[in-house]
């Protein structure tokens, strides 16, 4: 196989949501109390929705961007690649990507929908997140079918309204649900608890898989204000292990058999490890804590490549050790428009990983598409579009005679600090309690 021949999907990228997100979904006065993108006195954007304030953030869309630009400051939709929040421009950054199809978790609304669980009128709240979720399958997945894997925004601050809608979007076309990892820091039971096991049901009975982004439950931690944030985004993947080690001892994945689970912006190469730390761990306590491990006769390892699949951008480890991983459970990301994303030569940066490695042509169509079909049950990709439009070659094909254009936009923006010094956790938390509190400001003197 040679680079072009291959066909990618990306399981992890985001949606700057656009202003117009509601236009067409919503009218009269349920359109006008939806979340609204308004613009502050320095220019930058900003959502506001049942009085709370959400500013955008830096790292989350800078592609495009030229790397001293990088930074956490916020941002104006005029600053950021038209393909962060116009689906067309986003088709096409796909293919100069060489990317067949992509699955889009929000930004403003958080990946999993937060904006909607902060908010306090939940009933509204409600209506405006089935809104997001019509937009998301019309809209935007839609524009292009097969292109775009749906992934659903559920209310779970309430038990019934969360089955219903997960039956609602089955029915849409639905094969993904967002959930947060660490549902407890919303104020709601843990995965552990009663309250969930209808939902899981609800899941199960409609053949969905349950996605958890890093971050949403359990962020990585800042060691302290001084520490450089270089320190922060280093660990960032593996601080997904702990939400893993968590769901791995779920009640319902023994109830389940079937039950997918798929760790987004993880990636891998600490996943060999937890599973022999976790096989080991309930040899040697197994007993003593009343292990349903030990009650079913299955180890922990067995049991994480039954149910979960893990994301990667760039870990040459961690495709050294697939088969440590679990060449089925291994699907590969861009992260598009975030920091970390490779774009525009997201092909030559994953052919770079997988020349390292002695994968056979049938290892690579599992990383790159047959896992993500299989576990995000993506068969639209296919029932709609050609395999050989799909290459790389096919898809760089199609961007090139469009005249994509690719060359870096620069447009400035504020930086943490101005001393020659590493740039700390501290930096970017008064810069952010900074724009926060004049934004405040500019509300209340509005």
């Amino acid at each position: 196989m040679e680079m072009n021949d291959m066909v990618v999907i990306s399981t992890d990228d985001h949606i700057c949501e656009p202003p117009n997100l509601f236009d067409n979904q919503l009218s009269g006065d349920l359109l006008a109390s939806a979340p609204k993108l308004k613009t502050d006195a320095q220019g930058k954007n900003y959502w506001e929705y049942q009085g709370r304030l959400k500013g955008s953030i830096g790292l989350n869309a800078v592609t495009g961007r030229p790397f001293e630009e990088y930074g956490m400051e916020p941002t104006s939709l005029d600053q950021l690649r038209d393909g962060c929040y116009d689906v067309h421009a986003r088709i096409d950054d796909m293919d100069v990507n060489g990317i067949a199809a992509s699955m889009c978790f929000g930004n403003s609304i958080s990946f999993d929908g937060a904006t909607f669980h902060q908010a306090p009128d939940k009933k509204l709240a409600l209506r405006h997140m089935q809104a997001y979720n019509d937009w998301h399958y019309d809209e935007w997945c839609m524009a292009y079918p097969g292109r775009f894997i749906p992934i659903g925004v559920l209310p779970t601050w309430d038990q019934q309204a969360t089955i219903d809608e997960i039956n609602r979007l089955g029915k849409k076309g639905f094969h993904v649900l967002q959930m947060n990892e660490n549902p407890t820091v919303q104020g709601l039971p843990s995965i552990h608890n009663e309250y969930w096991d209808p939902i899981y049901k609800a899941v199960m009975d409609n053949d969905m898989t349950i996605a958890l982004h890093i971050g949403s439950g359990n962020p990585a931690p800042h060691a302290s204000m001084e520490t450089p944030i270089e320190a922060w985004i280093s660990t960032m993947p593996m601080s997904v292990a702990q939400g893993v080690a968590d769901w791995l001892q779920l009640e319902e994945l023994f109830q389940y058999p079937d039950m997918r689970i798929i760790v987004s912006e993880g990636s891998i190469g600490w996943v060999p490890y937890l599973a022999e730390r976790a096989d080991f761990s309930n040899w040697r306590h197994g007993v003593w804590t009343k292990s349903r491990f030990q009650a079913n006769n299955i180890k922990p390892s067995e049991l994480l490549k039954r149910h979960f699949c893990h994301c990667f951008l760039w870990d040459p480890y961690g495709l050294k050790n697939l088969g440590e991983v679990g060449e089925d459970n291994v699907t590969y990301e861009v992260d598009y428009p975030h920091s970390d994303a490779v774009w525009p030569d997201a092909a030559e940066m994953l052919w770079r990983q997988i020349e390292g490695t002695n994968l056979t042509d049938n290892q690579i169509d599992k990383i790159t598409h047959l896992n993500a079909i299989k576990w995000l049950r993506h068969d639209a990709m296919f029932e709609h579009n050609k395999r050989e439009d799909l290459t790389v070659g096919a898809c760089r094909a199609r961007a090139e005679a469009k005249g994509v254009d690719v060359s870096p936009k620069a447009s400035g923006g504020a930086v943490p600090l101005t001393e020659d010094r590493p740039v700390t956790s501290g930096d970017i938390m008064g810069m952010f309690a900074e724009h926060a509190e004049r934004r405040a400001q500019e509300k209340q003197a509005a």
